[in-house]
């Protein structure tokens, strides 16, 4: 039997790059997984019942609430992660892990779902001025060159490099100048598609958010596009700025933090519509959204851009300001759109694709796999 490591950043909640690693463990399920840090209970039973190995990090006290700020010791701890024995490593990256140290002759295959963004061409979303206090920018402005360094020598550790969309491959071929296979991410299409489609006219009269309410995702280009059109915004999820945008949100806004599953698919289904607002990676929200026949209005850059359809399945707002944001808006109150295609257009990326890439790929591990 070859012995199969899945890596992954971290493992403290199930988004997106924890649903890709899902289908992995569901794949591989004699696999080990390693991370630099392991909150349990925060991710899938699929996911925990693997055997989890943690890095050096997971022994400080407290690591679980501000793990994120040990960005400068990440590198060590990945490289401290022992794969002796292994056949075959599996990293799933958005941040360190496809530094990860393979043994001589073992294959590293790295999904990424961009190069670290905080280091490279999002820096100023994270670290610019009013986005983190000072003491952060001046750390982060001393510790991103070696960063950056570290991330460009690393990259022989890789033996192939898959990515999540497009619009990341063209990424990893810019920094890196490595190519990749894309691999869209999977979407639970039938959960999100259990449900009647609703109307444009039997929907709630709401526009919805579903972020991790970061810096880089602008929800505050939301909230205030939904202030000024005196519409009313409803916010699912938590974040760093979740006490700024609750000041400022008054009574349109309602915040209701992290929702379970069923919830979340009901509130899609109901939405006049989801804003999403910031440019990503690749974006599964907006497919969850449309399988439950939720039309998007998204930044038109990015990851949205492959899976959003203009005036089919959503609008494309150009500009991150909030005008060009209530412009795409009012394009919607004017042409509803048809919920049957909006869900036709999500079940092109159900989890069944992504399993099935991943399949073709990993042939030769077929003992291995389930």
């Amino acid at each position: 039997m070859k012995r199969v490591a899945l890596i992954h950043d971290w493992l403290t909640g199930m988004r997106g790059g924890e649903k890709v690693l899902e289908v992995l463990a569901d794949l591989f399920p004699n696999a080990d997984i390693f991370t630099l840090v392991h909150v349990p209970g925060q991710v899938s039973p699929t996911i925990e019942r693997h055997r989890i190995i943690t890095s050096p990090l997971q022994h400080i006290p407290q690591i679980k609430r501000f793990y994120r700020h040990l960005l400068p010791l990440m590198p060590w701890a990945i490289e401290h992660l022992d794969f002796s024995g292994y056949d075959l490593l599996i990293s799933t990256s958005h941040c360190v892990a496809k530094g990860a140290v393979a043994p001589a002759g073992v294959p590293h295959w790295c999904y990424n779902h961009t190069p670290m963004r905080y280091i490279w061409d999002q820096y100023d979303q994270y670290f610019a001025p009013g986005r983190a206090s000072w003491p952060v920018r001046a750390i982060m402005s001393a510790v991103r060159p070696y960063l950056q360094r570290w991330d460009i020598r690393t990259l022989p550790r890789v033996t192939n490099f898959l990515a999540n969309s497009e619009n990341v491959r063209a990424r990893i071929q810019r920094l890196y100048h490595r190519d990749a296979q894309v691999v869209y991410p999977p979407v639970d299409f039938d959960f999100y598609a259990a449900d009647a489609l609703l109307t444009p006219e039997e929907k709630s009269d709401f526009y919805l958010v579903v972020s991790a309410l970061a810096p880089y995702k602008r929800i505050d280009l939301a909230l205030d596009a939904c202030l000024r059109m005196k519409k009313r915004l409803v916010v699912i999820g938590e974040g760093q700025e979740s006490r700024t945008l609750r000041h400022k949100g008054g009574t349109q806004v309602e915040f209701l933090g992290w929702r379970s599953g069923v919830e979340l698919r009901d509130y899609f289904r109901h939405a006049r519509a989801l804003l999403f607002p910031g440019e990503e990676d690749f974006g599964i929200v907006p497919l969850e959204a449309m399988a439950a026949g939720c039309p998007v209005l998204a930044l038109g850059r990015g990851g949205a851009l492959e899976t959003v359809i203009e005036g089919q399945t959503g609008y494309f707002f150009p500009e991150t300001t909030v005008d060009s944001l209530c412009e795409a808006m009012q394009r919607l109150e004017k042409s509803p759109l048809d919920s049957v295609r909006i869900r036709e257009r999500a079940a092109r990326f159900s989890r069944a694709h992504c399993e099935n890439a991943f399949r073709a790929l990993f042939v030769e591990y077929k003992n291995e796999m389930s």
